[in-house]
C-alpha cells in the first residue's frame, strides 16, 4: 500500500479520504519536524503532503527513494527545492485560488485596525482607562479617499484593490509586467514604479511573492522615502521587509504604523517589533477560514490521488 507523510496534521475532510486509500503517517499536530525527522518520516514515502514552513531541499528529496509527489498545503511553494524535484521526476503541487479572498479580507483587516488603532483602543479599554469621550483621544487615520499602493498584483493584490472601491480610493500597483489597460480600468488601478508607489502612497499593501528581487524589497531607504502618515501591510512573505528597518521606523515615527501577519524568520519575529503599540500582529492567519484551510486539505489530497494512480494533478506546479 503506498505511503503518504503529512508533516502537520492537516483538517480531517482531507485525512480522512487519504486514510481510506492509503498508509498515512501524520508527524504531528502542534510542530514541525526537524530536518531528520522529516527524513525519517518521509524515507519510504510514495507522498509527502507538507506546510509552507517544511523546507524541503535537495537532501530530502534524494532520501525519498519512492517519492512521486509534493502537495503543498499552500498558495507558495518557494520551501521546496522544485530544481531537485524536476530532476528526480517528483511533482509539485499547491492551493492556489482558494485562499485568495480570505487574505485579501485579512489584509483590510490588519489595514483598518493599524489605520485607526484598533488594538491599542481595545487595550486602553481593557486597561480600566477610558474615562470618556475626548476630542484627541487615539487619533488615527483617514482612510476614504486616500491613495492605496499594492505591490504584487496577482489574484490577491487585486482582490485587495477591489475591496478599495468601497473606499473611494485611488489605487496604484506595481508588478514585473503591467496589466493592460482595460484590466486596469475594470480594478480601476494604475501602474507605478516602485519608488512612485512607495512616495504616492498612503497605504501600502505587500501581496508578493517571495524571489531573489522581492527580498528585503522594503528596506530602510523605502521606509524613509514613505510618509510619516503611510500604514504598511505585509500579508506576503516576511523577507520582503527588513524587519529591523521597520521596527525603526515604526519607532521613529518615520511612518504611521504597520500591520503584519508573516515574518522574515518564522515563528520568530523581531523583539523590537513585539515592543511596539503602532504595529499589528498575527500569526501568519491570512487563510485562516474554516471554508478555505477546509478546501486546502481537499485539494492537496485530490492532487495526491491523482499523481499516485498516474493522472495530472489539478494544481500542478511542475
Amino acid at each position: 500500500m503506498p505511503k503518504v507523510f503529512v508533516t502537520r496534521k492537516i483538517p480531517d475532510t482531507g485525512l480522512k479520504i487519504l486514510k481510506k486509500k492509503y498508509e498515512v503517517e501524520v508527524f504531528s499536530d502542534s510542530t514541525n519536524p526537524t530536518k531528520e525527522e522529516f527524513i525519517n518520516g518521509a524515507k519510504d514515502a510514495d507522498a509527502i503532503v507538507s506546510l509552507l514552513s517544511d523546507p524541503i531541499d535537495r537532501e530530502i528529496i534524494e532520501s525519498c527513494k519512492n517519492l512521486k509527489v509534493i502537495a503543498n498545503y499552500a498558495v507558495g511553494y518557494d520551501n521546496i527545492d522544485l530544481d531537485a524535484a524536476k530532476e528526480n521526476n517528483i511533482s509539485v503541487t499547491n492551493t492556489p485560488d482558494v485562499l485568495t479572498q480570505a487574505t485579501a479580507d485579512l489584509t483590510w483587516t490588519l489595514l483598518l485596525s493599524a489605520v485607526r488603532r484598533i488594538i491599542e483602543s481595545d487595550k486602553f479599554v481593557r486597561d480600566l482607562k477610558y474615562k470618556g469621550w475626548g476630542p484627541e483621544l487615539l487619533l488615527g487615520q483617514r482612510t476614504y479617499g486616500k491613495t492605496l499602493g499594492i505591490i504584487g498584483f496577482g489574484r490577491i493584490g487585486k482582490s485587495v484593490a477591489k475591496r478599495a472601491k468601497g473606499f473611494n480610493m485611488n489605487v496604484l500597483y506595481n508588478k514585473r509586467t503591467p496589466l493592460d489597460k482595460a484590466e486596469e480600468e475594470k480594478l480601476n488601478a494604475t501602474y507605478a514604479e516602485l519608488d512612485e508607489l512607495i512616495k504616492s502612497s498612503d497605504f501600502i499593501t505587500i501581496n508578493a511573492s517571495l524571489n531573489e528581487s522581492t527580498y528585503h524589497l522594503i528596506d530602510k531607504s523605502e521606509l524613509k522615502n514613505m510618509k510619516e502618515t503611510a500604514v504598511i501591510i505585509n500579508t506576503g512573505r516576511g523577507p520582503i521587509i527588513n524587519e529591523k528597518e521597520l521596527a525603526n521606523a515604526l519607532k521613529n515615527k518615520e511612518i504611521f504604523a504597520a500591520g503584519l501577519d508573516v515574518y522574515e524568520e518564522e515563528p520568530e519575529i523581531y523583539h523590537k517589533l513585539l515592543e511596539l503599540d503602532n504595529v499589528v500582529l498575527t500569526p501568519h492567519t491570512g487563510s485562516a477560514t474554516t471554508y478555505s484551510r477546509y478546501k486546502m486539505s481537499e485539494m492537496v489530497v485530490e492532487d495526491v490521488i491523482a499523481v499516485l494512480e498516474g493522472r495530472k494533478p489539478n494544481n500542478k506546479v511542475i
